[in-house]
């Protein structure tokens, strides 16, 4: 293997981009203030108050006057009575309740989020590399692009512009970053990996590793060479520490719009349809296919080669054994309950099967029973 010949550029400052164009996630703001009357225009609200009142900020509704917040769940109608807040965004049912200002929105927890990202933008980009980083000199990094500290880009990796590669990033060789994308920190991209556009990868999260990928021979393992590779569409969220293995043939695909919280486990080959989100602790096994706009709850287990259709919603803790083709709302695990009542109800799942072949005996005795009535298997 040749010897990686990696050099140092020093930073060469560009014009500050704008906020919207070049702002990085998480980092601190600057002082900016809207007039309620600026932000029901912007975005579409019926306003319920004096349009000249300006906040600068988003809050909890103990909040201040020059501050905003909201209220979608009507669970909140006592607290959103008692508010300080300067402004609340609501939905039409709770604005009478209202004591504040009111943003009156049929979507007020989405309309909330876009104004908090506009009264609390994100710092903009240095373009350049910093001299501590090391970059291939057959690396392509867009001017537009800022580099940290001790980041790692290897031959053949496309930067695209105005996206950061964070502190100890590493960006392994012919990996393609899109444009605006962010690798905030310690971020982990390894060959044959694709990113789109617009996309924020947390501190610590890691795509493009090999699948777990071994045949049996014997008492002992054959490692599987992985040669996919992760394409990852533009608009995606990966969390911290969260793991996507390439494929063992094909891709491992992650499409556009998807939104991976933290510690969660893409195995090789499975694929990820638009805009479906999954919480943290989630594990998917290998060649599974999830569909689009799914929502998959924390801790889910999904086992490997299944099909979940479009507009599936699994709730926490859910075991997915087998494939679901209808959209809906599915549950697994019983709810947490007392210990000794838990033993109880598990001792008489575990007689269940003992019970049903009573059942049986009893319907065929009586000329009742239905052969392979229940057989499941």
């Amino acid at each position: 293997m040749r010897e990686l010949r990696l050099q140092r550029r020093r930073l060469h400052p560009s014009p500050r981009p704008s906020p919207e164009e070049s702002a990085i996630p998480g980092s601190p703001a600057s002082a900016v203030t809207w007039s309620l009357g600026e932000l029901a225009v912007r975005f579409g609200c019926d306003l319920r108050g004096d349009p000249q009142t300006r906040v600068d900020s988003v809050a909890m509704l103990s909040g201040g006057p020059s501050s905003v917040g909201f209220v979608a769940n009507p669970a909140y109608r006592e607290a959103l009575q008692a508010t300080t807040l300067g402004a609340v965004v609501v939905a039409p049912s709770l604005a009478d309740a209202c004591p504040t200002a009111a943003l009156v929105h049929r979507n007020p927890h989405a309309t909330f989020a876009r104004i908090a990202a506009l009264l609390h933008p994100a710092s903009a980009l240095t373009a350049g590399i910093d001299p501590r980083a090391l970059v291939d000199p057959a690396a392509k990094v867009d001017p537009t692009a800022q580099v940290g500290p001790f980041a790692i880009i290897g031959a053949g990796a496309v930067i695209g512009a105005r996206s950061l590669v964070g502190p100890h990033c590493i960006v392994g060789e012919g990996v393609l970053v899109g444009a605006d994308t962010r690798l905030l920190a310690k971020v982990t991209l390894c060959s044959g990996t694709r990113i789109g556009a617009r996309c924020i990868l947390h501190p610590g999260a890691v795509v493009g590793s090999d699948g777990f990928g071994n045949a049996r021979d014997g008492e002992a393992w054959v490692k599987i060479p992985q040669v996919g590779g992760v394409l990852v569409g533009d608009d995606v969220e990966i969390g911290a520490n969260t793991t996507v293995d390439r494929g063992a043939l094909g891709d491992t695909v992650i499409e556009e719009g998807v939104r991976l919280d933290n510690q969660i486990q893409v195995a090789h080959n499975v694929s990820i349809g638009a805009h479906t989100a999954i919480a943290a602790c989630t594990g998917i096994a290998g060649s599974t296919r999830i569909g689009r706009r799914c929502m998959i709850g924390g801790g889910t287990g999904i086992g490997g080669q299944l099909v979940l259709g479009d507009d599936i919603i699994i709730t926490g803790f859910g075991m997915v054994t087998k494939s679901i083709d209808k959209p809906g709302f599915y549950s697994s695990v019983i709810p947490v309950e007392e210990a000794r009542l838990w033993r109880r109800i598990v001792g008489r799942i575990k007689r269940l099967d003992l019970w049903a072949a009573r059942i049986r005996k009893l319907e065929t005795a009586a000329g009742i029973g239905v052969a392979g009535q229940d057989n499941d298997d």
